[in-house]
């Protein structure tokens, strides 16, 4: 450890000027970082970013960083793309992009293309041969291999390509094999087999099923007609029957006039308030003013007057028809 002030300062200077982090420097001479940074100038401070490129720079000549580059490149050069690379040596993909020249990468065109490939030399292409020409389609094939449809395109001869039909061709149920004949659809049918137990027993839609029935022996429900409009001209909903109430209208008008709401009077007859107001004239209905001065709640319905009805056990409808509020002012009360 060097004991002179400035000895020391000048050796972290030099150090720190030929490329070695902080954290180096404060090992090589068992000083705290913080001494490190002090004696090195603030402008000659490297920042996050500077400080990262040269650790990179300085790694680069250990010769563990040498052989960890000399495997990424020999393995990224025999076609194997990035994840496999990093999968292989147990690093990361940016670890392994970052120890590639720019001129050492493959582009994304040459990657898709390498990928196709590699991809296509483990296909069974006698295999797939066959199976298309039993008569799978493309598709099909794709699904099968777990590849793309074009993939399977590129891999049959251009003598066996069957051309496009628009005809739709007979479908299969998966892992069965069977073929889905209209005869057959149409016979069990007709001998009373449901559309849903055809559909689950050749793996298909019902409406695959119904398209193969004739409409002359569907046993479904027949189209509905549109209905035409009757040439009778409509009549008139006026004059119509009139709801008979528990309350006669003399009673639910004198109630009104005695001070109790459409709602309280609906309530007692079991109807809704628009129905009480229909039978009040309009010039005896109050206005709106004029009601919530009429039901301002009493000054001397108090808590205590509230708590002591409810200890009785009555309800809060009950507590609320006993002082004449309503059932929210009640609740809000207590």
């Amino acid at each position: 450890m060097v004991r002179d002030a400035k000895a020391l300062a000048a050796l972290i200077r030099s150090r720190y000027r030929e490329g070695a982090s902080i954290a180096v420097v404060a090992r090589e001479l068992g000083v705290s970082k913080s001494t490190v940074q002090r004696h090195v100038p603030a402008g000659e401070r490297r920042d996050a970013a500077a400080a990262a490129r040269q650790r990179h720079r300085n790694r680069a000549g250990e010769p563990y960083e040498k052989a960890l580059r000399a495997q990424v490149v020999r393995l990224y050069g025999s076609g194997m793309p990035q994840q496999r690379v990093a999968a292989t040596l147990g690093i990361s993909v940016e670890a392994v992009v970052a120890r590639l020249e720019p001129g050492q990468r493959r582009s994304k065109q040459e990657a898709a293309r390498l990928a196709a490939e590699q991809q296509g030399e483990l296909l069974p292409l006698e295999e797939i041969v066959a199976r298309y020409v039993q008569g799978a389609t493309m598709t099909e094939l794709g699904r099968l291999y777990g590849v793309h449809p074009s993939t399977i395109r590129r891999r049959i001869p251009e003598d066996l390509i069957r051309p496009r039909s628009r005809t739709p061709k007979p479908q299969t149920r998966n892992g069965s094999g069977r073929v889905l004949v209209d005869e057959e659809v149409r016979r069990r049918y007709l001998a009373g087999e449901s559309v849903y137990a055809l559909a689950r027993e050749f793996g298909v839609s019902a409406h695959t099923i119904r398209a193969r029935i004739p409409d002359a022996d569907w046993r479904g429900r027949p189209a509905e007609k549109v209905p035409v409009p009757s040439s009778r001209p409509a009549q008139s909903r006026t004059g119509g029957v009139r709801m008979v109430l528990v309350l006669s209208d003399e009673e639910i008008l004198a109630r009104y006039r005695a001070g109790q709401s459409a709602t309280a009077i609906g309530r007692a007859a079991g109807v809704d308030c628009r129905t009480i107001l229909r039978r009040i004239p309009e010039s005896e209905r109050r206005s709106h003013l004029q009601a919530r001065q009429l039901y301002r709640p009493a000054l001397d319905v108090n808590a205590d007057t509230i708590r002591a009805l409810r200890a009785r056990g009555l309800s809060w409808e009950a507590v609320a028809a006993e002082v004449g509020l309503s059932v929210k002012t009640v609740r809000a009360r207590a």
